[in-house]
């Protein structure tokens, strides 16, 4: 069956479009992020303009459910495909990660109090659940909301690794809300959502290995005062959340890390072909050529998948074990990537500022956010 004009579909297992998406993706990528992307990276944090840029072009509202989901497929590809870690986990928190919760759990008043100017790039968001203590294990879970005599809450203690930190409007936070319940996480947490400008919050930048631009911060809540209405859904409610929400997570983080594989087997491909040794081409040797072939077959293998994940959740079909499954390969595979990228680049791929040099500090980041590979490889036994 041909497609329609307009139509987003699959070709051969990749997505695709027929009406120019991908290069407006593209366009608007490269006029408004690339000329500002080493800039970002000094300051470590994209600019409230460019954000707003983004918001005017449509980038922040692309829909995260059927059919119309393979554009955010499209456009998470084009994202990767930047070289910029840091960007791209700002941009994907904002849109795909924090906004999800309010996509998914959200009332309609929340929804537009708060989802409408985000989308706009009017306002940043982000997601804040992982403490000192509790990672991967929320059961260890610190920060608490205490309900006062009118109802309203009162928020006290820290969130770490937060993407978009200092430059948030709101964050969609995790908190304890019954210190008494028996049932542990399951029936003692539930999100908020945290204006930023409300008094009693402290962001403090943490500065970290690679992902430069993407605003790590540490949140500090000290009697933070927060309307009864800013809860998501009803208390109580956390762990259901967030095992619907982290399945979509780990779609996002890799379908983000398929596009950085890509861009860095471009980055090898073209260094190979005009690096010389003697009057050879480096990629005349036989030792390189056959580390290329490896990385791009397993990558042939992994693009494949995710174009199947997308798929699922176009569809509305997304399994737990095929979004684990795609975020474990195609961020472990990113790390190789940037490794052999480094590696055969020499001294020169190793200077501070150099591209082979900002993928591979980069490129360690995926595999420990949004679950560790560990994590993954537990799960994926678990559901297999």
């Amino acid at each position: 069956m041909e497609p329609q004009r307009g139509e987003v579909f699959q070709d051969n297992g990749y997505v695709i479009d027929d009406d120019g998406f991908r290069e407006h993706v593209r366009s608007v990528l490269a006029r408004i992020v690339m000329p500002n992307a080493e800039r970002w990276e000094a300051h470590g944090k994209i600019d409230t303009e460019s954000w707003r840029a983004l918001g005017r072009e449509g980038l922040l509202r692309i829909a995260h459910t059927g059919p119309e989901f393979l554009r955010s497929a499209i456009y998470l590809d084009e994202l990767g495909k930047l070289g910029y870690a840091g960007i791209r986990g700002a941009l994907g928190v904002h849109s795909y990660m924090a906004l999800s919760y309010l996509e998914l759990f959200g009332s309609g008043t929340q929804q537009d109090q708060y989802l409408t100017d985000a989308r706009q790039g009017l306002r940043v968001a982000a997601l804040a659940i992982s403490e000192a203590e509790a990672g991967s294990n929320l059961a260890c879970l610190a920060t608490r909301a205490e309900v006062t005599p009118e109802g309203s809450f009162l928020v006290n203690g820290e969130k770490r690794f937060i993407t978009n930190g200092s430059a948030a409007d709101f964050f969609i936070t995790l908190v304890r809300t019954d210190n008494t319940s028996d049932k542990g996480i399951l029936g003692a947490a539930g999100f908020l959502i945290i204006d930023a400008d409300l008094p009693g919050i402290e962001r403090v930048r943490q500065p970290m290995l690679g992902w430069r631009s993407a605003d790590i911060c540490t949140l500090r809540f000290s009697d933070v005062p927060v309307p009864a209405d800013r809860l998501l859904g009803s208390s109580g409610r956390a762990f259901s959340q967030i095992m619907k929400a982290l399945d979509f997570e780990r779609l996002v983080a890799g379908l983000l890390a398929v596009g950085g594989i890509d861009y860095c087997l471009q980055t090898l491909r073209s260094f190979v072909q005009d690096r010389k040794i003697g009057r050879s081409a480096l990629s005349g040797k036989q030792a390189i050529r056959q580390q290329l072939a490896e990385l791009e077959s397993d990558f042939a293998l992994v693009r494949q998948y995710s174009s199947y994940a997308a798929w699922q959740q176009s569809h509305g079909q997304l399994e737990t074990l095929t979004a684990s499954i795609l975020k474990l390969k195609s961020t472990e595979l990113a790390v190789i990537a940037a490794q052999k990228c480094l590696q055969i680049h020499g001294s020169a791929g190793y200077l501070e500022d150099a591209a082979a040099s900002r993928l591979y500090r980069d490129a360690i980041g995926a595999t420990i956010a949004a679950g560790p590979s560990e994590l993954m490889r537990d799960m994926i036994y678990e559901l297999g």
